[in-house]
């Protein structure tokens, strides 16, 4: 029996370990490996904060301004907060000078991903994976400006297809991608934009359309089938009006 419960016990702690269980053993590190990653990112942006969406991953960009530390998260199912598995992480200088994860502080908790850059004012960036048509992350940095930009070919300009949030953004289309812009301060707690397909707008479209024809089809068949029944109902004299004054004003025959 001891045998048998040391045995699970050892399981269980081979399982976690080969996980890197986040859990009640604690979070996992991110090997200096991951974070090494070589990425290209595009470090002349327009805002203070910028998004660059793939099918499988985003890269962000982050104008620190002389802040010590970024702490990200991303949020679970059940509403738990969660850190982010990043990569290739990159710090450049407003001399345009890059230093890589040689110079940058990862840490990972069991709520969040705690990075610190170098001290002094410049910009950091990193990737991290993603999946599904819509793209959620928490406003790290209050009252700044924003950028997120889309998947080729994805669109946000039918609303009953996509939505973005908050409001008060502008889009524009820059080689065939979508980009969504707050160039006013960002004082919601997180943004989200959900896209689609642009061809999806035409099937959806040709499945509304085909719809109504099915409808105003339905509705003619409808509509004969009951003057057919109100023909049939005149020829077999059910339709005559009988009223009161079709008996006159004396009393019934025979009485």
């Amino acid at each position: 029996m001891r045998k048998r419960f040391a045995l699970a016990i050892g399981l269980l702690f081979l399982l976690a370990a080969s996980a890197g269980c986040t859990s009640m053993f604690g979070p996992g590190e991110i090997s200096q490996q991951q974070l090494s990653k070589n990425a290209t990112y595009d470090w002349d942006t327009s805002q203070n904060v910028t998004y660059n969406v793939t099918s499988h991953q985003y890269q962000a960009i982050y104008e620190l301004n002389k802040k010590g530390t970024l702490e990200i998260h991303q949020e679970e199912s059940f509403g738990e907060e969660a850190p982010v598995d990043i990569s290739a992480v990159q710090f450049r200088y407003p001399n345009g000078t890059v230093v890589g994860a040689d110079q940058i502080t990862v840490k990972k908790t069991k709520s969040s991903t705690i990075i610190k850059p170098p001290q002094g004012e410049g910009t950091l960036a990193y990737t991290a994976s993603r999946q599904g048509k819509t793209f959620y992350v928490p406003t790290y940095l209050k009252d700044k400006t924003y950028e997120v930009t889309i998947p080729r070919g994805m669109r946000v300009d039918t609303f009953l297809l996509s939505d973005v949030r908050p409001g008060s953004y502008d889009t524009t289309m820059e080689d065939g991608r979508e980009h969504i812009i707050w160039s006013s301060p960002v004082s919601s707690d997180g943004i989200s934009v959900r896209y689609y397909l642009g061809r999806d707008k035409w099937i959806f479209a040709g499945i509304v359309g085909l719809a109504l024809i099915i409808g105003v089809i339905g509705l003619a068949y409808y509509r004969y089938q009951i003057r057919q029944l109100e023909r049939e109902r005149e020829e077999m004299g059910l339709n005559m009006d009988i009223s009161d004054d079709d008996m006159g004003d004396g009393p019934p025959p025979g009485m």
